[in-house]
């Protein structure tokens, strides 16, 4: 006859069973253990450093309007701080009254030069750094030597109009918000590859010849090589600036001779009164793009389309600037839907059908 172990030696077998699990592995339960009662977890930030962060981040701060812009859209909740005020020009109408309502306390990019003790008397719970100018490790550590306690994260990518995707999906999953993430990185992609595939099989010679005109004048630019200008080739077409690029904020100075000799097809302005002006300024009647009315001003708000600063507030330049320079390839291109749908995902903003027609107008009537 089969014997039948009583309650009380099963519960005794399975307890030492336990015990001896427990004591093989009890450095990793353990460690689970203080990972779940911690309120910090470890990571790797863009540039390669492991810091230590708060498990639950709510008030985020950035060096750099580029990566501020990234945070609002994707948490602007957690948004306590932005460096660079929307434009003069009905930039304060294209954003939330939650966006308008925060202190600008600068940073540290172009001829910015932040100030220490603002940022830490906002009590962030992490300090979010953009790429930077010249040796990026080197910013960071002392941001970090000075911010003590207080986490300074590296991000790469902020101002690269072909990686915005990167800095995208790892400040997503830094701040908990990888669904949002996703859903700005689809609509960046997508107008990206439209894009590029597009005019990608263009012959060298059958591309538009661009010229940004910068400044009150419109003799200032940023030539090939340049994060300032680099959404003209994204979109196929050549800058004719024959001259140096002058690092961080840029604008090469230009002479009228040279933008004569170079004889753009198409001019981008940056400037709102060049605007007005060029087409009855008679030093610019010669020009290919003037007598062509192929002039066109970036729209501005609440952040330039085109550059200044080199944020994501450039992926609906992206389409823009390509149906511009080539109006046939792109006819299918509807500028007046991506940018509400651009405006709700990334500003948290929706547009009316007038603010739709100030935005896009004068450049696509």
């Amino acid at each position: 006859m089969k014997k039948t172990l009583s309650y009380g030696v099963i519960t005794t077998i399975l307890m030492m069973i336990c015990l001896a699990t427990l004591s093989c592995g009890c450095t990793d339960a353990q460690t689970v253990s203080d990972q779940r009662g911690s309120t910090t977890k470890i990571i790797t930030d863009m540039a390669g450093r492991t810091l230590e962060v708060p498990l639950k981040i709510d008030r985020v701060i950035s060096t750099v309007p580029m990566t501020t812009f990234a945070v609002y859209a994707l948490a602007p909740e957690k948004l306590i701080g932005i460096n660079m005020n929307p434009n003069k020009i009905n930039g304060e109408v294209y954003i939330s009254d939650q966006f308008r309502s925060l202190p600008n306390i600068g940073g540290w990019f172009g001829k910015q030069t932040g100030n220490y003790e603002v940022f830490m008397s906002m009590n962030p719970d992490i300090i979010i750094a953009g790429e930077g100018i010249g040796d990026f490790a080197t910013v960071l550590e002392e941001h970090q030597q000075v911010f003590g306690n207080i986490p300074v994260v590296g991000v790469l990518d902020a101002r690269d109009s072909r990686g915005y995707d990167n800095a995208l999906i790892f400040l997503g999953t830094l701040l908990g918000e990888e669904e949002k993430a996703d859903e700005l990185v689809e609509f960046y992609t997508r107008v990206l590859s439209t894009v590029t595939d597009r005019v990608s099989v263009i012959p060298e010679d059958e591309r538009v010849r661009v010229y940004y005109a910068e400044g009150p004048k419109g003799l200032m630019t940023d030539p090939t090589g340049s994060f300032h200008s680099e959404l003209i080739e994204v979109a196929g077409g050549i800058n004719v600036a024959d001259c140096d690029v002058l690092p961080g904020v840029g604008q090469t100075p230009v002479s009228m001779e040279q933008v004569t000799r170079w004889n753009p097809d198409v001019i981008i302005v940056s400037d709102p009164p060049f605007y007005a002006a060029v087409y009855s300024d008679t030093l610019w009647q010669s020009i290919s793009a003037v007598k062509n009315k192929r002039v066109y001003l970036v729209p501005q708000s609440p952040y330039p389309w085109f550059d200044r600063p080199p944020g994501i507030n450039r992926i609906i330049g992206i389409p823009w600037i390509a149906k511009i320079l080539y109006p046939e390839i792109f006819s299918d291109l509807d500028m007046p839907a991506l940018t509400k749908e651009f405006y709700l995902k990334f500003y948290h903003y929706e547009l009316s059908e007038d603010q739709l027609n100030t935005l896009l107008v004068p450049p696509l009537r």
